[in-house]
């Protein structure tokens, strides 16, 4: 409401104040509020007016049960969708698992998804124009899990390992931390088995003598007297695990969409990293991934432990964390030098916009 000074006094609200230092301090006051319902006003009439936008966001379905899936959930459950004004349709399971996750774009089944950054690296260098738009996860925190009969690593020699795609990140760190601790690719067997929840049922089956888990199964496994052997991360250097991809051509053609896709992945990263949520993220944590609050609350503090880097600032994309999956795969022989470089994958105009890059 408009003050206006009388003779030394001042009416604001339709009261009368005597000019003072009170004065000052009520102005001031009166002054943010003003500002404040102005900036809420002219945010509420921007949406209000703005056209609600429809996205389908692809998720593998063992991304969908596990760690990797809350940064959404989140955006979900807060309403922060919402409040970008989209409608966000989850779409799983995509056939054939993470590694067509990109060809889900291509065929017209999703307009974003999740995707580890190999698969994208390789999609792109294969001719699609994906490019990764925000970061998800950076260094992930996987677990190699021994049945309870394996005590250490020297236990494995001539066992069965349940990993990850062979070119992905996750058996690439697998297999050096296993040569780190002297067991070289020929003296165990491995058996590919496509998700966290597959490999925990070939250790449970018994038919796996250790197989990489990731959150919260390892946990969970672990709590159910299973050995913890190793993490990936005692392995290898920090790098970008997964990103949401978007077709460059798609995108340039849905600006608006993507970019405010962006800003509530930005606005979900920062409410799980907000301590005052705590309790609100081990909750979606525990629905998402179908575990007890105990095993979410290990979960998260796991994400969320000092020094480990998992969950990128504001969701910002981090090219020399790109750049060392590109070197890890050239290590490996799955692409041909001269290695590319990081910033041919990604489009960082939307996290620029949201002044996050």
């Amino acid at each position: 409401m408009p003050f206006r000074v009388i003779d030394g006094q001042f009416l604001c609200s339709g009261k009368r104040y005597v000019k003072s230092a009170l004065m000052g301090r009520v102005l001031r006051k009166h002054w943010k509020d003003m500002v404040a319902a102005t900036v809420i006003g002219v945010w509420s009439a921007h949406f209000a007016g703005a056209q609600t936008l429809d996205l389908r966001y692809a998720q593998a379905y063992s991304a969908a049960h596990s760690i990797f899936a809350p940064p959404v959930s989140v955006a979900e459950s807060e309403g922060l969708f919402a409040r970008e004004g989209l409608r966000v349709q989850v779409v799983i399971p995509i056939p054939g698992g993470s590694d067509k996750m990109i060809a889900a774009l291509h065929d017209d089944w999703a307009d974003l998804t999740h995707v580890a950054t190999p698969y994208l690296i390789r999609a792109a260098l294969a001719g699609s124009d994906a490019v990764a738009i925000d970061a998800e996860f950076n260094d992930p925190v996987y677990s190699l899990i021994g049945k309870p009969g394996i005590k250490s690593f020297s236990d494995l020699k001539t066992k069965l390992v349940g990993l990850a795609d062979e070119s992905g990140t996750i058996s690439l760190s697998m297999f050096k931390l296993l040569a780190m601790h002297g067991l070289e690719r020929r003296s165990y067997a491995v058996k590919i088995i496509e998700g966290t929840p597959a490999r925990l049922s070939c250790l449970r089956r018994d038919e796996c003598d250790a197989v990489v888990l990731g959150q919260p199964q390892d946990l969970q496994a672990i709590a159910d007297g299973y050995a913890l052997l190793g993490r990936s991360n005692e392995a290898v250097p920090d790098y970008l695990y997964t990103v949401t991809a978007a077709r460059r051509s798609w995108a340039d053609a849905h600006r608006e969409a993507v970019s405010r896709f962006v800003r509530a992945m930005i606005a979900a990263n920062d409410f799980i990293c907000d301590p005052k949520n705590h309790d609100r993220v081990i909750a979606v944590i525990g629905k998402t991934t179908g575990t007890s609050d105990e095993i979410a609350g290990k979960t998260l503090d796991l994400l969320l432990q000092s020094g480990r880097h998992v969950l990128p600032d504001h969701a910002a994309i981090d090219l020399n964390g790109l750049q060392q999956v590109i070197a890890m795969m050239g290590e490996a022989g799955l692409i041909a030098k001269p290695l590319p470089q990081a910033d041919r994958f990604v489009d960082l105009q939307y996290l620029r916009a949201a002044g996050t890059q």
